[in-house]
């Protein structure tokens, strides 16, 4: 009779890894229907195969803190750009000044009361205090993507404000990163805040976007004429996507300008091609199953062409996006015990969400046109995640003392597990009675 050998230690993460794909594979859309996110099975998952559990998840939020930068910095810029890719509307359009508000007057709102409260409750220097604010201010354009737009010919106020506001604000929030690292002695301000003022916010931002914007639209139109007029340029479409995020990112970076920000406005910039050439037609022309076309005719179409470069850039994003998810959230997971949450954390996590975010929402609201409705949900869905997982990974490896890491390290992961938790439960029955609001407004 055979006798089996123990599986090793990478041959349980293939079958874990391998039974945690199917499964989301084959339900998810029962999970549409439950109170359950993707995200939630992973960070319990990655919990229970972390040093408190199976002990398969052995990283270190600190002493890894460069592999976890790069990990999530790739899936946090994956996700941005694919943000962009989903806005469909001209920036003259109204629905622009509700996200516009968020990311600014709500973003400066909630990072000044985060650091506040830390500073209160944690009895953290102020840097640190801010430092903690920027890192945990900015809602996550990867976990979001359940309340984000569906469809970029059909998008809502709530749905594409959230959408926007995930992609505008990680370029709000990294200024008050620098400035905590600069305020602990790690960067260098100048004097009276004057490099800060003019490098990492004027000139970070402004520069990220136009640099997003130049080079999405440069590669976008360049790839259109070559298919059209030469039916050359029929390379894969995700090396495109690939592409443009990596010449985006890296051109904005090698500037000191915010890649985040940069792949976003390429995103957008891409879409602005589709939207231009579409005129008045607000719905698609091409199927989401290539039937009677070929994949070369639509690429090469004199009037479907740019839409189908934007789906198919979109579609293959949409794939990153997930994949990132599952593999971030589950390693979160395996670090929430690494180090032990401080005196007052608790009562911090839950100011941030329950108090801060809602608060800071409605005031960046007044007078936003907005109804009670859709400033409830906004202020609700205010979802922590990958990306501030990167700005904490990103401030240790940039100068932030042993000391001080280990607290904010505790309190980012627990932030975001237990928004994953509280805003993964909750987005399934709220998005689907507001769903049925619309639906009763629209027959009305």
């Amino acid at each position: 009779m055979p006798t089996f050998a123990v599986p090793s230690e990478h041959v349980l993460w293939y079958l874990v890894v391998g039974a945690l794909l199917v499964m989301i594979a084959a339900g998810g859309s029962l999970m549409k229907r439950l109170p359950v996110s993707t995200a939630m099975i992973c960070v319990v998952l990655g919990f229970a195969f972390g040093p408190m559990g199976a002990g398969l998840i052995r990283l270190d939020p600190i002493a890894d803190s460069g592999f976890l930068e790069l990990l999530t910095e790739a899936a946090v810029i994956v996700s941005l750009f694919t943000a962009g890719l989903k806005l469909r509307l001209p920036l003259r359009d109204r629905f622009w000044l509700v996200p516009f508000r968020l990311a600014v007057l709500s973003m400066v709102l909630t990072v000044g009361l985060i650091a506040c409260a830390a500073q209160w409750l944690l009895d953290l220097p102020w840097g640190a205090a801010i430092l903690l604010g920027g890192v945990l201010a900015p809602t996550d354009p990867v976990l979001a993507s359940d309340v984000q737009v569906q469809s970029p010919w059909s998008p809502d106020r709530l749905r594409f404000s959230l959408t926007a506001e995930a992609g505008l604000n990680d370029g709000t929030a990294f200024p008050f990163v620098l400035l905590g690292l600069g305020l602990l002695g790690a960067r260098e301000l100048g004097a009276d805040g004057l490099r800060w003022v003019s490098l990492d916010l004027l000139w970070a931002v402004s520069a990220g976007l136009a640099i997003g914007a130049l080079l999405g639209t440069a590669v976008g139109r360049l790839v259109l004429h070559l298919r059209r007029v030469h039916r050359e340029g029929l390379g894969p479409d995700e090396f495109l996507a690939l592409g443009l995020i990596a010449l985006s990112y890296g051109t904005a970076i090698a500037v000191e300008a915010y890649g985040f920000l940069a792949v976003f406005a390429a995103g957008l910039a891409l879409r602005r091609i589709e939207v231009a050439e579409a005129g008045s037609r607000t719905a698609p022309q091409i199927a989401p199953v290539l039937t009677s076309e070929s994949k070369e005719d639509l690429a090469t179409h004199e009037e479907k062409a740019p839409e189908y470069m934007a789906q198919a850039v979109l579609s293959f994003n949409e794939q990153l996006d997930r994949i990132g998810e599952v593999t971030v959230v589950l390693l979160v997971g395996g670090m929430l015990a690494m180090y032990p949450l401080p005196s007052g954390a608790l009562w911090l996590i839950a100011l941030v969400l329950l108090i801060i975010r809602p608060l800071s929402v409605l005031v960046g609201l007044v007078g936003s046109g907005t109804d009670r409705v859709e400033r409830g949900l906004m202020a609700w869905f205010g979802i922590r995640g990958i990306g501030s997982v990167y700005y904490m990974s990103y401030a240790i490896e940039h100068g932030l003392a042993p000391e001080l890491a280990e607290p904010l390290v505790a309190v980012t992961m627990m932030t975001v597990a237990v928004s994953v938790v509280v805003h993964g439960g909750s987005v399934t029955p709220l998005i689907t009675r507001y769903a049925g609001r619309k639906d009763v407004a629209a027959e009305v």
